[in-house]
């Protein structure tokens, strides 16, 4: 028999059965789409997630710190233990390193319309600098320039500046609004050459410093991330223009030697690791880890959440799991119904010499498409279904295609369902009728001709 020919005929036997399959089918209905569903929304939190984790920084970057254990040390290593470019190039010879900046953090006082706010500008390699996500206009300062400017994290515009007394707060525009900064005085003191007086290296705290603004972070006032807070400038440039404030002293609080001498090179906050894939993070903090450094990186919190996530997302789909197993149990007592009820059906088929494989196929059929119409009909409803979540939870989202498909990965959807997601959904439902329907199948088969053809 054909195959055209066991599908008609099976369609045929279930259309005489409308009732009863139609009930069949939603039991199969409700299975996929709570399966669909429930993996929908483990896919749309760890979207989410994942998104949340890229806002607050680069997943293949690494923050190299201090050892806290090492900084109070006598020991003779101590030296190596610190961030300087000396390090900093170890760690660029490292595989899988795509570049290495130090970071050179600075206090300082800005003061705008009256109101006051108090930063860190963060000095930076161009390579950092090309990282970030500037508003529209913007651009990262240029290397080896005369002026030392400046790019702004998002919120200080709106939550940075405030008045001393009553700590309120103001927004402000740097097209407009002038910025002024000072920088803290040099608590760094030496001896002159062969003199038991003390002097103490003068700065320019007391001048207030005007730089461009060349660009501001990506983000209004309700958007965060790593960057919304912070002040950034070319690290080189940065450091000229510190010389010319704390002269030998370098920073305003410069580390010095046994001798009370200040430190001739720099000693960083932070150094950031670039790494080329997110696959390989792990690797090179292991590396770095391993020469003596505090390391840290958002891969590392991102892989505990996804644990725990995935946990979630088992017990999610292990429910939906449960509703499609009593679907395929309905399918069984359906299928073996019909075979008590069709038992003479049966034995005439196999007198006219009906080949036994086509018995079987036959209820295969039949089960399998109650599998492929059940997972259509619960895939259309799932899609709706995540449709109503996605149009709750979006917060005013407009784009109903966005909202009915569920890119979560893209507009922060809770619902996600990808294509793979649908595809699988059939095929398994297809499946799974088609388990169901096999042991009836086989039971058919196996019917005695003479008995079914006397049985009422």
């Amino acid at each position: 028999m054909r195959l055209s020919d066991l599908f008609k005929l099976a369609i045929s036997n279930l259309r005489r059965r409308k009732t009863r399959t139609l009930l069949t089918i939603l039991g199969v209905v409700i299975g996929t789409a709570s399966i669909v569903v429930m993996v929908s929304l483990g896919l749309g939190m760890s979207d989410m997630m994942l998104k949340s984790y890229q806002d607050e920084g680069s997943l293949t970057l690494i923050r190299v710190r201090e050892s806290y254990e090492n900084r109070d040390s006598s020991s003779k290593n101590k030296k190596q233990m610190e961030l300087t470019d000396e390090n900093a190039e170890i760690f660029a010879s490292l595989d899988h390193v795509v570049s290495v900046s130090p970071s050179l953090e600075i206090n300082a006082t800005a003061k705008c319309n009256g109101y006051e706010s108090n930063f860190t500008i963060c000095g930076v390699s161009q390579y950092y600098l090309e990282q970030l996500k500037l508003r529209e206009g913007g651009t990262i300062p240029e290397p080896n320039q005369g002026q030392l400017s400046l790019i702004l994290g998002n919120q200080i515009l709106y939550n940075s500046f405030y008045k001393p007394t009553t700590y309120e707060s103001i927004e402000i525009n740097p097209d407009k609004d002038t910025i002024f900064l000072t920088f803290p005085e040099s608590s760094y003191s030496e001896k002159k050459n062969n003199s038991s007086e003390e002097t103490t290296t003068k700065s320019k705290a007391a001048k207030k410093y005007i730089f461009p603004i060349s660009g501001i972070i990506r983000g209004g006032k309700e958007d965060w991330s790593y960057d919304s807070y912070n002040v950034y400038a070319d690290i080189d440039t940065l450091k000229r223009f510190l010389q010319k404030i704390y002269k030998k002293a370098l920073v305003p609080n410069p580390r010095t030697t046994k001798n009370g001498k200040a430190y001739t090179y720099y000693v960083y906050d932070t150094i950031y690791v670039f790494v080329d894939d997110m696959a390989n993070v792990k690797d090179v903090q292991t590396q770095i880890s391993d020469l003596g450094f505090s390391v840290s990186s958002n891969m590392e919190w991102l892989e505990s959440a996804q644990e725990s996530l995935n946990m979630v997302q088992m017990v999610l789909g292990g429910i939906g799991g449960v509703s499609l197993l009593v679907a395929a149990i309905g399918i069984m007592n359906t299928m073996m119904m019909s075979i008590y009820e069709r038992t003479k059906e049966i034995g005439v088929m196999k007198v006219l010499g009906c080949d036994m494989s086509d018995i079987k196929n036959m209820f295969l059929f039949e089960s399998g498409i109650i599998g492929l119409m059940g997972g259509i009909a619960g895939l259309i409803v799932s899609y709706i279904i995540s449709c109503i979540i996605n149009f709750f939870s979006s917060s005013g989202n407009n784009d109903m295609i966005s909202m009915f498909i569920g890119y979560g990965s893209n507009d922060g959807s809770l619902s996600y369902i990808p294509l793979w997601l649908a595809g699988f959904s059939i095929v398994f439902a297809i499946a799974v009728g088609s388990i169901a329907g096999y042991i009836p199948a086989v039971r058919a088969m196996k019917l005695s001709p003479l008995a079914a053809i006397r049985n009422e």
